[in-house]
Order: C-alpha cells, then structure tokens, then sequence
C-alpha cells in the first residue's frame, strides 16, 4: 500500500460530510431523535410508575385454629394472627385443618392456588403447638446424639409448610413476605421463651453486624453508572456507525457516484481513509450527544427520588461524576475507529442498501457478547480479560470510573495493543473491500439456493472458492459442537478412543474430503496432496521438536493466564492414565494430524486464498482450527501453532510437511504428558534440560518445563528452519497477484479545485 496523502483524505473527508450533513434523516437521527427520545422515555416512565402499585397477596392459612387460642401463645402475645396482620401487603384468610383429607395437603394447597384466589398456602400441622412447647415439659436427654434426635419423629423440630408456585411472580413475592413475617414471630417466641426462663436476650443473638461503607458518594455514583454507561455508548458508537457506512458505499452504488470517486487518480486507502473518518465523526457524535441526553434526563429524574433515598438511608444515583464522562470520551474515540472500520468493510460488501442493512445484525451478534461480558457480577480486569477485544476495554473503563486507577494503569498497555491490532485489521480489510473490483460492482441479483449449487457445480475450479472454505469451516464448528453436546462422556479408554476416531473421521476429515470432490475439479489440489521433497519432511519433523521447548512454556502462561478447571479434567485425565502409550499417539496424534490437515490446511486454506493475501488466509485458517478444540486454552495454542503450519502449508505447497509438524507436535506433548519426570530418572544425562519448577499443562497434568536456554536454543533453530522453508519456490494465486499489484500501483495525488 502506497504512502497515505492526507490532502486526498482531507478533500475526501469534506465531500463525504457534506453529503451526510444535507441528509435530514443523519441529521435527525444524530442531533434531533437524542433530544427528543430519552426526554420523552423518562415522561413515559413517570406515567408508567403510577401503575406499578404493590398489590397485596392473598394468603390462605390452615390449621390457624388452636394458633391463636393456645394458652402459650397467649401469655407470650405473640399470637401468628398479629404478625400476619402488621404486613399491609398480606391478605389472610383462616381455614381448619380438614380432619379427613381425600387428598394429600401438598395437592390440596395446589389445588386452592389455581381454583381459588390465593397465592400461597399456609399449613401448619396438628402438633404444632405441642412440639414448640411441649420440650419444656421433657426431661433433658443429653446422651442422644444430633442425628439421633433427627431422625426421631416426636423430639423433631415442628415445620410449617409455605406452598407456593415459583412461575408465577405473584406467588414468589407471597412466599417472601409470608416467610419474613413468620421468621419475626419466630424471633419474637424465642425472645419471649428467655425472658421466661430468664436467660438473656443476648444468648440468641450474642453479637451484632455493623456494615461500614467507606466509599465516597461520587465513587458510588460512579460505580452504579459504570455497569450502564459504557454498554450503552458502545452501543450507539456501533449505530452511529453503520448507518451513514452504509449510505457511503451501498448508498453510493444505488446512486452511481461510487464509480466517479474509484475512477479519479487517488489511491484507494486515501478513499477508505476519507470515509473512515467521515463514518468516525458520525459515530462519535452519535454516541456523545446520546450520553449527554440519557445523562441529563436520568439525572433529573432520580432526583425527584432524593428525599425518598435520604428517608430510607440509601444512596441517592445523582449524575456521574466528570472525569467518569471524560474517561468515556477517551475510550470511545478508538472504538469508534473499530467499529466504523467494521461497518465501512460490511457496507461495502452490500449491494444496496436495504442489504447493507441486514448486515447490522450480525455484526450485533457478534459484538455484544463482548459488551455484555464485562457486565457481568464476577468479571474482573486482569491480563486474560484485558487482552479480549472489546470487553478490554469495557472492564478498563469500568475500574477508571469506579476510582481504581492505580490497578487499571497496569491493563493500559495490553487492551491498547488489543484494541490498535483490530483497528488496524479492520483498516486492511476496508482497504482490501475497494480493492476488490468483484466485490464493490456485485451485481444485484435475487438469491436462488438451486441456482446456487448448479453455478457452483458448472462453473467449478481446481480450488475451491472463499465461500466454500467458509462454509466447510462453519460446517466442522457445528458438526463437532452439537455431536459434543449429544454424545455422552465415555467411561473407559476404549470408548474414548472410539468416539475421538469417528468424530475427526466422520466430521472432520469427510466433510473436506466430500466437499473436494463435489465442488472442484482437482480434489488432489483442493486438499494440497502434492508431492514434496523429503528434506522438507524431515525439516518440519526438526521444527516441531525445536518449538517444543517453547510449546511447554506458552501452555505455563496460557494456563496462568486462563487457569484450567482441573476438576473437570480429573474424568478426562483418568482415562488417559492407563491406556498405552502406543494407542494414545495413534488416536491424539498421528490421527488428529491427517484429518485436521485435511480440512483446514488442506480445503479451507486453499479456498481462503482467493482472498488474495496469503497472510489473510493463514491467520482465517487458524481461527476455524483453534476453535475446533473444546478448551479455550487449547484453542489459543491450537491458534497460534496454526499459524506455523499454514505457513509450512503454503511455502512447500504439499500438506505432508503439515501432517508429520502436526504429529511430531502432538506426539510430544503427549509423550512428556504420560511420562514426565520419568525422562529425568531413567535417562540422569537429560536433567540439564529441564527447569526444576513443575508447572501445569492444557491437559491439567503437572509437567517439567524446559531450562531457559533449551527454549531460546529451540526458538532460534525454529527461526533458521522457517527461514529455510522461505527459499522453496512460494507460487501465488491470482488473487495474490492482483492484490499485490493494486497495492503498488502508482497514482497521482489529485489536485485541487
């Protein structure tokens, strides 16, 4: 890509937002609907509270007969009826114990809650009086044991049952306040039973807990607006954004300007530039004057509620504090830039723009998982969470609002790198949609899933297509996710092994090989099955034994980092323990090397690179093969080894470099899995090699990592070998060489009017 003129950008820039600014409806949407909507929210929401009244629940209490009129409830005042009756929201009705019942009670309470009008039923059992009591009366037998005096029916403790029906939310909020008056008049008998013996009252409730806030008003404040804040302004930053994405380029198309911009002499990242930023300006006035406008009104109305916060010692949610507004506004202007990125490549994909639009939601779809993650009660900011794009940044926004710079400034670097590694991503992908001619001039045409297949199957190729490939990848993902969800857990080793050859066999490696065969004319090239010289064989074979070292050591800090659930595993574990080594490096390691081989560096590698960059391709390539693995830590490991060997698959051009890395790989880890410190004690001379900490692997099992010199040594072999697998004869694909040669093309600067 040729250096960027900002003096394009800069007229481009113009153009673009004066386009934007003569549309009423932007303008509408930015400045007029914020001003007009949330005011018009809080006025619906004051109409709305009138009608949201507590209404009383309808109790039905039986066997309240001799409750009331017992002698002891009586001396005490403590009768239930007076309890029941303090409750405003409690409507009771008194009913005797039936003293034949056809039916059982829990039956009888069912049926009287969905007849009758009650929302629960009260039954308390025809000893109940007595059992309460009655163990004032009875000698004190100190030689009977707890579990004893527990499953003796008559020195049981009396249990009133509360029937309820927890569907409904009336019945649930019945339960609540029938349990809390009866838990009073419980407090109340005991109270009541030490006075009589004259036991102080301190005996039942020997101390006291004093909760003691610390935290200043504005970082309460603070705190309550940061769970709400940054979701919703990433939410209208995402909006903001993809509207006016849409109107630059499938609104362009429809109106046929797009072919005069394309045509003028300016390079297409100077055009993605200028829209880019056009797009950012519109994002971030979106979700500024939103967060101005739900700030003030929400403000305004909750402070009507301050004299009720002030009676009731709670905290009164006033306005946010300043710097809480500011650190969004430093926040939102790279998130911005990502998500106008997204937008402006999504839009231009869309051939008009009602389809541009349909494209909103999937990028929804993706994104607000990782808005709604940080929001959740047991997310915390660390190096794990800070490195997840998004939800990085939500969690560092969170802890500066909330006053906790200090442990935030620590998280600064790795979400910034995060989050600058997707700008520039989506940037090149922006750029790479205008470079593409096939793309931005797809012709509007009605979709036909029959015409489809039969265009597919006439017009087939040697490889097959980007879709294809797409399609191959998602197909493996939901294949091997729900038959993970069916198939249950095996209980020996045998089963285990049997389960693992018929799911990489049956979903792995056959969709590939299917697919090949369907939908190209040279499946021996769609999955790479390509002679290669033996030197490139035993050279991969030496790569993965020098990244073994290294291997070991990214599994320590992945495992640090996103720490195992060893509890999980222990089934797992236990069932690899007693099967032989022989059998585990067939079915963990030479099996998965040929049927993972053969679908992702084989068939979805070769499609992905009608893309055009060969880097592009790879790094598509990983992610389907990294999300394969059930575990995220195997995912990151799967992932970035991935990568490796998608290179080894392009250089040599042959997926036999990839099967022997891959097997080599696997059959090492699972080789120092099964023996572990066993290599130090047989074989004294091969201690040097290994650190003397023990730390734990993907698979839970606690593992000798290798000295530090072993992995440097590894790391700079492995470099030297992938150096060398650079010098095999690299043949592009057609796409690469256009893609190339659009990016080096030579264009003027366009002048100024």
């Amino acid at each position: 890509m040729g250096s960027t003129n900002w003096s394009n950008v800069r007229l481009i820039l113009a153009r673009e937002l004066r386009d934007q600014l003569r549309d009423r409806r932007t303008l509408f949407m930015i400045a007029v609907l914020p001003l007009l909507l949330y005011p018009l929210m809080g006025m619906l929401f004051m109409q709305m509270a009138q009608f949201m009244q507590n209404h009383a629940s309808k109790v039905l209490v039986v066997g309240n007969e001799d409750l009331n009129t017992a002698e002891a409830f009586v001396e005490q005042g403590a009768p239930l009826v007076e309890y029941l009756n303090q409750v405003d929201l409690i409507d009771v009705d008194f009913e005797a114990r039936p003293e034949t019942a056809d039916e059982g009670i829990s039956a009888t309470a069912h049926r009287r809650m969905v007849d009758g009008p009650y929302d629960s039923v009260v039954y308390f059992p025809d000893d109940f009086v007595m059992a309460v009591f009655g163990y004032a009366d009875k000698p004190r037998d100190t030689a009977r044991s707890s579990a004893e005096l527990e499953n003796d029916p008559e020195a049981r403790q009396p249990r009133p049952e509360i029937f309820f029906n927890a569907a409904k939310d009336q019945s649930r909020i019945a339960y609540e306040r029938v349990a809390a008056a009866l838990t009073r008049w419980r407090t109340n008998l005991i109270q009541s039973s030490l006075e009589k013996y004259e036991v102080p009252k301190q005996a039942s409730s020997p101390f006291e807990i004093a909760a003691m806030d610390v935290a200043e008003p504005k970082f309460r404040r603070a705190a309550l607006w940061s769970k709400v804040l940054p979701f919703v302004v990433l939410v209208w930053a995402l909006t903001g954004a993809f509207y006016p994405a849409v109107d630059l380029c499938a609104g362009e198309k429809e109106r046929g300007t797009l072919e005069t911009l394309l045509c003028s002499p300016v390079h297409r990242s100077d055009i993605v530039w200028g829209k880019l930023l056009t797009v950012m300006v519109f994002s971030v006035m979106t979700a500024v004057l939103n967060l101005l406008c739900m700030v003030f009104t929400a403000s305004f109305i909750l402070s009507r509620f301050d004299a009720l916060a002030a009676a009731t010692g709670t905290t009164s949610l006033g306005p946010p504090p300043i710097t809480s507004l500011g650190w969004l506004l430093v926040a939102l202007i790279p998130l911005s830039a990502l998500f106008s990125a997204l937008a402006l490549s999504l839009a231009a994909m869309a051939r008009s723009s009602k389809e541009g639009q349909y494209y909103l939601m999937p990028l929804l779809m993706v994104t607000m998982p990782l808005m709604i993650l940080p929001m959740l009660p047991s997310s915390e900011l660390n190096f794990g969470t800070s490195i997840i794009p998004v939800s990085g940044v939500v969690l560092l926004l969170r802890q500066l609002m909330e006053g906790e710079i200090r442990q935030a400034l620590i998280y600064v670097l790795p979400v910034a790198l995060v989050t600058g590694g997707c700008c520039l991503f989506a940037f090149r992908w922006a750029v790479d949609q205008f470079n593409n001619e096939s793309v931005l001039f797809r012709e509007s045409e009605r979709f036909d899933l029959i015409q489809f297949f039969k265009h597919i199957l006439r017009e087939r190729s040697e490889t097959p297509g980007v879709g294809m490939a797409v399609l191959c990848g998602l197909l493996i993902l939901l294949v091997r996710f729900f038959a993970g969800m069916v198939v249950p857990m095996p209980d020996s080793w045998h089963s285990f092994a049997l389960v693992t050859t018929i799911t990489l066999v049956a979903f792995v490696a056959v969709p590939a090989a299917v697919m090949s065969v369907a939908f190209t004319t040279s499946p021996r090239r769609a999955l790479l099955l390509n002679g290669t010289p033996l030197t490139a064989l035993g050279a991969a074979v030496l790569l993965a034994a020098c990244l073994h070292p290294f291997a070991i050591w990214m599994s320590t800090i992945i495992t640090e980092i996103y720490p195992v659930n060893t509890e999980a595993l222990a089934p797992l574990q236990g069932l690899l323990a007693g099967a032989p080594l022989y059998q585990l490096l067939f079915v963990l390691a030479l099996l998965p090397a040929v049927c993972e081989e053969l679908a992702f560096r084989g068939f979805i590698l070769s499609g992905l690179r009608h893309l055009g960059t060969k880097w592009r391709a790879i790094l598509i390539s990983s992610l389907f093969f990294g999300l394969t693995h059930g575990m995220l830590q195997q995912s990151v490991m799967a992932g970035l080894f991935g990568m490796v060997i998608g290179y080894l698959a392009i250089q040599t051009g042959s997926l036999f470099p990839c099967i022997a890395f891959h097997a080599v790989h696997n059959g090492l880890m699972i080789s120092l899995t099964q023996i572990g410190e066993g290599w130090t004690t047989r074989w004294p001379w091969l201690q040097p090699l290994f650190a003397s900490s023990e730390s734990s692997s993907l698979s839970g099992t606690e593992l000798p990592t290798y000295a530090w010199p072993v992995i440097m040594a590894g790391c700079l072999f492995a470099a030297i070998l992938l150096r060398w697998f650079r010098s095999f004869p690299y043949l592009p694909s057609d796409e690469e060489r256009l893609h190339d040669a659009l990016e080096h093309q030579p264009l003027q600067p366009v002048s100024q009017p």
